[in-house]
């Protein structure tokens, strides 16, 4: 049962009288939160946030992320699992033979119940270059299972400029964009002097020593001279992806 019919269930044995004020308020408590001890899992961040809360699996033993994916998925149809490594997956698969795993961004995914996605509303993910693409692909995955339709458009970076504006129509179709970039991180400047819409930068750590594992693509990004360009922190392609489908989807 999901957790939105567990609290119908509930509402509807108070109105019938089943359950007094005390116990109603007890039975919210126990249905918002499962504490697994090293966890406490936020069951009504599907309906705060519109998303059921993301497990961000990196740091936590096999068993942990496994127990909390498994709580999470007997609650919620749709549950997404951020870097994630295939070990993982492999132990996850057994108990949860729905979930899908993503390699090149590290995601675990499970759609029992795909959200409706409007495609004239569609997210553009850009990249500058193909080693960027793991953190565009997390990006684009995210907000794909948060019901978004997505076009990818990858390797356009400033060094072969005409690639870029060779699919600026592609572009400003997208009402929102994406833009990741390691190096120097020039490329979200220039899509957000091109284009109406936000564009939500990422920088990632992708380039040489000087790049400083990201910060370089970092700085230029926040100094952008095109308005319109907000900033993640480095490889955080999830961020963006969240980001991204929170203003895709409003009206």
């Amino acid at each position: 049962m999901s957790y939105e019919n567990e609290i119908k269930e509930a509402l509807a044995a108070y109105k019938a009288g089943a359950l007094s004020d005390d116990e109603i308020i007890e039975r919210f408590h126990k249905l918002s939160i499962t504490d697994l001890g090293y966890a406490s899992l936020d069951h009504d961040r599907s309906l705060r946030r519109g998303f059921p809360e993301v497990v961000y699996c990196e740091g936590k033993t096999l068993q942990q992320a496994t127990a909390i994916l498994q709580a999470l998925a007997a609650r919620h149809a749709n549950v997404l699992g951020t870097r994630a490594s295939k070990e993982l997956f492999d132990v996850i698969k057994p108990v949860l033979p729905e979930a899908v795993y993503h390699e090149l961004p590290r995601l675990i995914v499970l759609e029992k119940e795909p959200l409706a996605k409007d495609p004239d509303h569609k997210i553009a993910v850009i990249t500058a270059g193909t080693s960027d693409v793991p953190v565009a692909e997390e990006a684009a995955v995210t907000a794909e299972v948060m019901g978004n339709e997505v076009l990818r458009i990858y390797d356009v970076g400033v060094a072969g400029i005409h690639r870029l504006l060779g699919r600026v129509d592609e572009i400003r179709s997208a009402n929102v964009i994406v833009v990741i970039a390691g190096m120097e991180g020039a490329l979200a400047s220039v899509v957000g002097g091109l284009v109406a819409k936000p564009v939500i930068a990422v920088p990632t750590s992708v380039g040489y020593g000087a790049n400083f594992k990201g910060l370089s693509a970092l700085l230029g990004m926040l100094n952008s001279c095109s308005a319109g360009v907000a900033v993640v922190n480095i490889d955080n392609g999830f961020g963006a992806g969240r980001m991204a489908s929170i203003i895709n989807h409003l009206r």
